[in-house]
């Protein structure tokens, strides 16, 4: 089986793929979604939040944000 993929955003799929193993935030038509990028096909991505994966297909992403990781200094924390 020969299939050759149709990217209808190439420049999503290569800001997607730059972002993997990252934790994101992805807006859509039915709300927000933000977790870990676990996956990046080029029809969809698959996100992981709370423990489940949620695929989220390309067309239905509005925006997407990088979540900034907070690093804090064990004088902050006290």
């Amino acid at each position: 089986m020969n299939e050759k993929w149709n990217l209808n955003d190439p420049y999503l799929y290569e800001a997607l793929n730059g972002l993997l193993n990252q934790s994101i935030a992805v807006q859509t038509p039915r709300g927000s979604v933000r977790g870990m990028l676990r996956k990046v096909m080029p029809d969809h991505i698959v996100v992981r939040m709370g423990g489940a994966p949620f695929y989220i297909r390309m067309s239905q992403i509005i925006w997407v944000k990088p979540e900034a990781v907070r690093i804090t200094s064990e004088l902050e924390e006290r």
